[in-house]
């Protein structure tokens, strides 16, 4: 068995290191934090190389003295802690000594400081911890931090450190949450020697939070206040109208300390339930209010995670906030007649209740339409969309060939009579234009230098119609999903998941090569520094797959051209959510292309709760029943089946 040694204390430093500083953001974290703690109205905080060669926070807080500088980089040294009742109602953003250790230990620091009243401040040179050169010097009150060289000393860890524009994003993205949770700070970033943001500090998150995330946020948040037993809940939260494809401008705050928790995240999002689609997120900016005694702060390293003595009322206090400021926008939405309006305009004027037979006869007195001699217009009624009762038509490989005007041979086929079939040689409608691309003719469309004849057409619709049975279009539900009656089942399809799945098989069948559409207007967005940078590694992918973005400054891009097949105005969320994915699919090209295709696919897709016509219906559902399309490119099934005997089972008409 091993001996077991007792490791010396610079060891144990190094490795304590690791749990608080992770990466330059942690010293930018800890930093700003002993900023607050200090009293501090204004702090400027100063990064270069990410980072990782230069980071400076200063403050104008009320500084320190000579011993408290000598002794500030001490492990579990701390002015904020005294014994272990403290632990029990923490109201600082520090209290475990450790964060000025942990830096110190690895990297090369310089400390200057001065209280209100001293002469002189004090500055202070550490290098791997060990003090260095400690002296009398000149400075303003309050304390200035100089961080070099972080991990000089420590090489394993620094070979895991990402790109500059990475780190120093991740450091602008935790100035700015810890600037959110105080806007009573005077907060200014700046990087390699440009401004980032700037906070008033006047103290109304409405200014932080106007000058931080940008006029575009604040346009789309709503207000929420409440205050019950103890728990006050203040901030904001994002209209249902303006939904992101990830969470990355959700920001919780708990007595102003930036957290993240997925307590608070459930209570907001399951205030929007049944407002906002699938895959969509609201932003927020939340901050609880409660009694230091009632969360716990001292359960992760990071101090990033808190837990709730009570969570449920937690939960009902976030929840019911969100829910009121929602409903708050719907009710002033309506429109409402001043009484001095209503009183001058009476109601019969604006609302006038009429019978069908009186609607009829109004009608005829505009129109003429009852005027002698008026005969109604005759109407080609065609068996797709034409009929009242579409559920008695049958179709013979109509999925497939896209066939829906029928000539003077083809007659409406009743289930109860005998069953004539179509004849798929006069089928000679367009396909809907929506799926034309998709359609089995495009497939075998000849060579452009070949013309086909009208032979070769008929054929090439014969041999896809006969490689079809036949099936009966019963109906669509819930605008969602297509009912099919073929045989003795019912086979329900979900019209989104396959019209996807056509798109996504068509897309990479093109080798890549998608047609693209140039805006009419550029498209400006602004992103996080990670997703700015997962769109700058993969832009020549992205061009490949039919974008064209720019870079805009350092954390916002223009999107000047989308694929052909997707709505313009879709393009912010469909890059939102393909830097999510970009963020966790595998590193390969291949798997990176077909993440990226998968969104194109579900943005150019026909929605639930879209109207769709019965040709449109068909041709999914022969696609479908070909077997051709048997999942999403999720892996979600598109269908299933329902026997005869299975229905027959659930009404009893059969043990």
């Amino acid at each position: 068995m091993p001996e077991i040694n007792i490791l010396s204390p610079h060891v144990a430093d190094l490795i304590a290191a690791g749990e608080v500083v992770e990466r330059p953001a942690s010293v930018i974290k800890e930093l700003l934090e002993n900023a607050f703690d200090a009293g501090a109205k204004t702090v400027v905080c100063e990064i270069k190389g990410g980072g990782m060669t230069y980071i400076r926070v200063t403050d104008d807080g009320c500084g320190m003295s000579p011993e408290d500088a000598g002794i500030c980089h001490l492990r579990h040294a701390t002015s904020k802690l005294r014994d272990e009742r403290g632990l029990e109602s923490i109201g600082t953003m520090g209290f475990r000594g450790e964060a000025l250790a942990a830096i110190s230990a690895v990297s090369r620091i310089e400390l200057q400081t001065r209280r209100e009243g001293d002469s002189e401040g004090t500055r202070v040179t550490l290098e791997g911890g060990d003090i260095i050169e400690m002296h009398p010097c000149g400075c303003p009150v309050g304390t200035t931090m100089i961080v070099r060289d972080l991990f000089y000393n420590t090489p394993a860890r620094l070979k895991f450190m990402k790109s500059d524009r990475s780190e120093s994003g991740a450091c602008v993205s935790l100035a700015l949450r810890c600037a959110l949770g105080r806007p009573d700070v005077s907060v200014r970033m700046i990087r390699d020697g440009e401004d980032e943001f700037f906070s008033p500090g006047d103290g109304k998150l409405a200014s932080a939070v106007y000058s931080l995330l940008g006029r575009d946020t604040a346009k789309e948040l709503l207000e929420l206040s409440s205050d019950n037993d103890g728990i006050a809940v203040s901030g904001f939260v994002g209209s249902p109208k303006f939904a992101h494809g990830n969470r990355a401008k959700q920001f919780f705050f708990v007595n102003g300390r930036c957290i993240r928790s997925q307590l608070l995240q459930a209570a907001v999002e399951q205030a929007y339930k049944n407002t906002l689609l699938t895959g969509r997120f609201p932003s927020c900016v939340v901050n609880i209010g409660l009694s230091c005694a009632c969360v716990d702060v001292n359960v992760h390293p990071a101090k990033t995670e808190v837990k709730f003595r009570e969570e449920r009322r937690v939960f009902d206090a976030v929840y019911y906030a969100a829910l009121s400021a929602i409903e708050g926008e719907r009710a002033s939405a309506e429109i409402r007649l001043s009484p001095s309006t209503a009183a001058a305009v009476p109601k019969k004027d604006f609302f006038k209740n009429m019978s069908a037979s009186e609607f009829r006869e109004s009608r005829k007195s505009v129109s003429g339409a009852g005027a002698p001699g008026y005969t109604p217009p005759k109407q080609d009624i065609s068996p797709v969309s034409g009929i009242a009762d579409r559920g008695t038509v049958f179709y013979r490989g109509s999925g497939k060939s896209g066939g829906s005007t029928l000539n003077d041979s083809q007659t409406p086929y009743n289930a109860f009579n005998a069953s004539p079939r179509f004849a798929p040689k006069s089928a000679q409608a367009a396909v809907p234009p929506a799926f034309a691309a998709d359609s089995i003719e495009k497939k075998a469309a000849p060579l452009p230098d070949e013309k086909p004849t009208a032979v070769q057409q008929d054929e090439s619709i014969v041999s896809i119609a006969e490689a079809l049975p036949d099936f009966r279009l019963v109906g669509e539900a819930m605008k969602t999903y297509i009912i099919i009656e073929q045989g003795d089942s019912l086979i329900f399809i979900d019209k989104h998941a396959a019209h996807e799945r056509m798109i996504f098989d068509r897309l990479k069948a093109q080798g890549h090569e998608i047609m693209s559409q140039t805006l009419l207007t550029p498209v400006p967005l602004k992103l996080t520094p990670e997703e700015t940078e997962l769109l700058e590694q993969n832009g020549e992918l992205l061009n490949s797959l039919g974008f064209e973005i720019e870079p805009y400054g350092e954390s916002c891009v223009v999107l000047r051209a989308a694929p052909a097949d997707t709505d313009a105005a879709d393009a912010p969320a469909m890059l939102e959510e393909i830097c999510r994915k970009l963020r966790f699919s595998r590193a390969d090209a291949e798997g990176a292309a077909d993440e990226i295709l998968h969104t194109v696919a579900c943005k150019a897709a026909i929605k639930a709760g879209w109207t769709t016509t019965d040709e449109e219906l068909c041709q999914i559902a022969g696609r479908v029943l070909s077997g051709e399309v048997k999942y999403c490119p999720h892996g979600r099934p598109v269908s299933f089946k329902m026997t005869k005997k299975q229905l027959d089972k659930e009404f009893s008409r059969i043990l």
